[in-house]
């Protein structure tokens, strides 16, 4: 059965006979009737349009819901990937740092291996010293002790007097006899 519009109530006529209804009491009905689908028709027209606008809003929501789930993605993604930058970019700072360390320790290593060989050739220098002017003493010594007493003195000759005795004009070394007949060296100032 086909649906009834209110046009349909309005042009309806209905057949006489001789023991219907009273037909003032039936177009009053269909007036009602009429009525009462046309309130129904605007109601439903204002529901329609009402529910076309909420599927449009729904529409409007989900794509931004698809939007904000894409940007969320997109953000995610971007957080991993500058956390995973910032990872290797410690990595290598931490890398750098560890080979700068590793050469400064190196050069400090290099460095005290140095000052080491240094302080070992300052401290043969000083021994080398020593013994030459322990020898040079003991020369001296020895020389004074051989040498007799001068000028009718009690007192043995000093380096001084020797020195006058070898010549002032001797700048150089000088052999003098011992009294074991061994020549010894004397620097004269």
């Amino acid at each position: 059965m086909a649906k009834l519009t209110i046009v349909d109530i309005q042009h309806k006529s209905f057949k006489k006979a001789l023991q219907g209804y009273d037909r003032g009491d039936v177009d009053q009905y269909l007036e009602e009737i009429m009525e009462t689908l046309e309130d129904e028709a605007h109601v439903r027209a204002a529901l329609e349009g009402e529910v076309a606008d909420l599927k449009e809003r729904i529409s409007h929501f989900k794509s931004m819901e698809d939007s904000l789930n894409q940007t969320l993605l997109l953000a995610q993604r971007t957080a991993d990937e500058v956390k995973a930058h910032a990872h290797k970019e410690a990595d290598l700072i931490k890398q750098q740092a560890r080979i700068s360390a590793e050469r400064e320790i190196a050069e400090l290593g290099d460095r005290i291996d140095d000052a080491r060989r240094e302080a070992q050739r300052h401290q043969d220098t000083a021994e080398k010293a020593k013994s030459e002017l322990r020898s040079l003493l003991m020369s001296h010594l020895a020389i004074l002790e051989r040498t007799p007493l001068m000028h009718g003195s009690n007192q043995p000759a000093t380096i001084a007097t020797v020195a006058a005795d070898v010549g002032p004009d001797t700048d150089s070394l000088e052999q003098l006899p011992l009294a074991n007949g061994a020549p010894a060296h004397l620097i004269v100032e």
